[in-house]
């Protein structure tokens, strides 16, 4: 409180005993940023959050409450970074300035879009050496269990391990529980380890729209290890294929009819199939659910000429056969570097994310685009009433647009 009155150009005071100080969230301040705050913004630091005073009260006695966390964002808040500064911040580490770098590349504002767009064209050269794994599974799998079991072996082994960890988006609301975090406890408070829960954004595949610019971020941060938890399985999930080096998918045993519970596209291109929670009175179903899904791979295709994927079984929450599943992941490493497919794989990803936002650039533009407004409220209503069908409903914005003649 010193401090931060200090910044207003005050004497240190308390607050007044009836002030009302009950955060919405909590933002925790950096002590580097308690100068930022300046005489001419109307925040305080109470406790190491960040408040807003309130104008109509008399000092600090009326309500307050603390600012969300897009606010932090606000150039008269006086704490916007420079590029230079995020670049120093995210070599050196700094949790609270990568965080915040991540806060900006998740942004829909354009001006936040053109920092974005600067800072990560500045970090390409330490991006790239990352092992990056995807893993997805049908809900009640225990993906975060594993996750967490993995991450913090891999940790006590030296290595940096981010996770991220992509949460549904409710179409209804646009909100998302975000609760990772708070399920991964231990590796949450790990000095070498970084989670950063995203909501999917209602995104096809079942990845954050800006998980791949999150990814470049932590690899020059310097996390060797990038995990990336998927929202469930479907078909739509294989989008994560394209952005990672390996694709493990977690199954159950004894949960009804196993090759029933995944998706074949799925299966084609994963990497590893691991039948989790093998433990206890489960061991046994979990031997059998390994050798159904080891015999109907023999029957596709495996995603590349120079791997066949393994069938394993594990227990997270036990921390039993992790060692195994681990090991498989460093040798298809191994395998896909020295024949060359490494490279290959990764050059054909940055592609596949050009043209994906091409497309979502496309795509935003024509519903911004006026001539196309003014009509689609029409064409919606011409669809709904059977007066015509959703591709000629189609065609006819297109053609509004100007891309369909």
């Amino acid at each position: 409180m010193r401090q931060a009155n200090a910044a207003f150009g005050r004497e240190p005071r308390e607050p007044h005993r009836d002030a009302v100080l009950k955060p919405e969230s909590k933002i925790w301040v950096p002590r580097a940023s308690h100068g930022f705050i300046t005489r001419s913004v109307p925040y305080i630091l109470y406790d190491r959050q960040v408040w807003r005073r309130d104008h109509s009260a008399r000092g600090y006695s009326g309500r307050a409450r603390a600012i969300s966390h897009r606010h932090l964002w606000h150039e008269s808040f006086g704490m916007k970074l420079s590029i230079p500064q995020f670049i120093d911040g995210i070599r050196a580490g700094d949790r609270a300035v990568l965080g915040r770098a991540i806060t900006l590349v998740e942004s829909n504002r354009a001006e936040h879009q053109k920092l974005a767009q600067e800072l990560l064209l500045a970090l390409m050269p330490e991006t790239g050496r990352a092992h990056r794994v995807g893993i997805t599974g049908v809900p009640g799998v225990g993906k975060s269990t594993f996750i967490e079991a993995v991450g913090m072996k891999l940790t006590e082994q030296g290595h940096r391990v981010a996770v991220l960890a992509v949460d549904p988006t409710s179409k209804r609301s646009g909100g998302s529980i975000l609760g990772d975090k708070t399920r991964m406890n231990a590796l949450a408070n790990n000095p070498a380890a970084f989670i950063r829960p995203s909501p999917s954004s209602g995104t096809l595949g079942g990845v954050g729209r800006k998980t791949r610019e999150t990814m470049f971020i932590c690899e020059a941060a310097g996390f060797d290890v990038i995990l990336v938890e998927t929202v469930g399985v479907g078909q739509s999930e294989t989008t994560v294929v394209e952005m990672v080096d390996f694709f493990l998918v977690l199954m159950l045993a004894g949960a009804g009819d196993e090759l029933q519970g995944i998706k074949r596209g799925v299966l084609e291109m994963a990497d590893m199939l691991v039948i989790n929670k093998a433990d206890g009175d489960n061991v046994d179903r979990a031997t059998q659910a390994q050798a159904d899904f080891a015999h109907a791979l023999h029957f596709m295709r495996p995603p590349s000429p120079n791997w066949s994927p393994p069938v394993l079984t594990c227990s997270a929450l036990h921390e039993i056969g992790l060692e195994a599943v681990w090991d498989e992941v460093g040798r298809h490493r191994g395998l896909m570097t020295e024949s060359g497919e490494a490279a290959t794989r990764r050059s054909r990803q940055l592609l596949d994310w050009m043209w994906s936002m091409v497309d979502e650039r496309l795509a935003a533009t024509l519903r911004e685009n006026p001539s196309v407004r003014e009509i689609v409220e029409s064409v919606e209503a011409d669809v709904l009433a059977d007066r015509t069908t959703p591709t000629l409903g189609a065609v006819r914005l297109l053609t509004e647009f100007g891309v369909v003649s």
